[in-house]
């Protein structure tokens, strides 16, 4: 059977559904080698990755290999679980009944009672939040008007952060809600483009099926475009595919530029650093490293027929037209065309007038960016007056506060070009101020544990827009 292979790249724990013994599925799974059942497990894999194996031109073999044992066996429990929660023909024979009719005298009252509620389980889109490290989290439902609920997890509590998105399935066992195996992690992009997703689903359904539509049968029919758009994004950005010309949103053909001036005698990082915090068009993602952010949308230029757009945008909307950033003795901005270069260079020049020498600039095309990035080594990183760790802290602190103070009255593109605090005085604004926020909190939370960009509280933000009851 073709699933059969992605089962084989699993790890142990993964195709027995849990490490706890109450909750082995061990013999379940074994049942399920019945050909009835294997043929209905079949049919469903296909469900679950069919049209990504179609839009990428792979087979199950390909796709085990590139996914890993980890991401292969997920999937599979994915499509495993899944298969658990339907019936089938005029009599809805369902797997677990079957098995428990069958062989459930050779299973304990524990193991029965998690089946029957991994069986009545659906799968749906997650937004997490008060984690505590290998104890629990809160779950709120994206896709359901439910209450969130806090769920007992030790494994996938130790990497998630406040406001991740994740597909899964909330078993209650004995009055505690628990995950099952076939955990997926969505980006924020992804899992706007799986409540999409689902949208489409039921807008197929129809006006007059929507209205008495049980949200939990809704959900037991749709769990394959989980997997699906979750494979979708993950092969996308995996699956490199031949590279035509590229262009700038302006038009200008791609060619990485990067300008590098060194800090002048008597000047330090945290000078630099004050400098820049001054210029609205950078956002600061760490104490040494800044997005330039696109203000005002340039009009396209003429560019080749056959060629394509290549930017980089934030997840909000925003385009980054580059970045900079500060090793040792250097001040960084790299940028991908001559135009955007010399924009950059009359920005940064005139903000660091007196603390920077006369640049030195590397002109790279696409294939020479990526060779280089593999030889290239760091800048003077050893330099006396690198950054302490209390120096960066203190000062991302201080501008993290300059930055969000400022965009609090600046539109985004997030928020339909509208400034958080206009968005927020209406009702029908708050929410989206609201998923803003906690954008925010969850790439800060999502930088390495070192970085003092983790430790940031954006709780202020939420009290000065009167949002802290939708902090949940």
């Amino acid at each position: 059977m073709a699933a059969d292979l992605l089962a084989r790249r699993a790890t142990p724990d993964q195709t027995t559904g849990t490490l706890m013994s109450a909750h082995d599925l061990s013999r379940l799974m074994k049942f399920l080698r019945q050909e009835e059942w294997r043929a209905r497990f079949d049919a469903v894999m296909e469900e679950h990755v069919g049209a990504a194996l179609d839009a990428f031109d792979l087979d199950f073999e390909a796709l085990a290999e590139i996914l890993g044992p980890h991401w292969s066996g997920t999937i599979w429990g994915c499509a495993f679980e899944d298969l658990i929660s339907r019936t089938f023909g005029p009599d809805d024979e369902n797997l677990v009944d079957a098995y428990l009719k069958r062989r459930g005298w050779n299973e304990k009252a524990p193991a029965k009672a998690y089946m029957k509620a991994l069986r009545d389980a659906r799968m749906s889109l997650y937004e997490v939040s008060e984690i505590v490290p290998g104890q629990s989290m809160r779950a709120r439902d994206m896709v359901r008007d439910i209450e969130p609920v806090l769920v007992q997890e030790r494994s996938a509590t130790g990497s998630l952060k406040p406001w991740d998105r994740i597909g899964a399935r909330i078993v209650t066992v004995n009055g505690k809600n628990i995950l099952a195996g076939g955990l997926l992690a969505f980006s924020h992009q992804g899992g706007e483009a799986l409540l999409s997703a689902i949208a489409d689903a039921l807008a197929d359904q129809g006006a007059e099926i929507l209205d008495t539509l049980d949200p939990d049968l809704m959900l037991a029919d749709i769990a394959p475009i989980f997997t699906s758009t979750w494979l979708f994004e993950t092969l996308g950005s995996t699956l490199a595919p031949d590279e035509p010309e590229l262009y700038t949103s302006e038009g200008d053909p791609v060619l990485f530029h990067t300008v590098r001036w060194p800090i002048a005698r008597g000047a330090t990082q945290a000078m630099v650093a004050a400098r820049l915090a001054d210029i609205d068009a950078l956002q600061p993602e760490g104490a040494k490293f800044w997005n330039w952010l696109e203000t005002v949308p340039a009009a396209p230029a003429a560019r080749g027929r056959d060629g394509l757009r290549w930017d980089v945008a934030m997840d909000d909307g925003a385009r980054v037209l580059g970045n900079i950033d500060m090793k040792g003795r250097f001040v960084r901005l790299s940028v991908s065309s001559a135009a955007r270069a010399e924009r950059g260079r009359a920005l940064l020049e005139a903000a660091l007038e007196g603390l920077v020498e006369r640049p030195l600039v590397e002109i790279q095309t696409i294939e020479q960016m990526r060779q280089a990035r593999a030889e290239e080594g760091p800048l003077d990183a050893a330099a006396p007056d690198e950054l302490s760790p209390e120096q960066a802290a203190s000062l991302v602190q201080a501008m993290m506060d300059q930055h969000y103070r400022k965009a609090l009255d600046l539109p985004v593109g997030m928020l339909d070009d509208k400034t958080p605090r206009a968005m927020a005085s209406t009702d029908a604004g708050r929410r989206k101020v609201a998923e803003w926020l906690k954008y925010l909190e969850n790439r800060s939370a999502s930088q390495g544990p070192d970085d003092p960009m983790a430790q940031y509280d954006f709780g202020w933000m939420w009290r000065e827009l009167g949002l802290e009851s939708l902090r949940r």
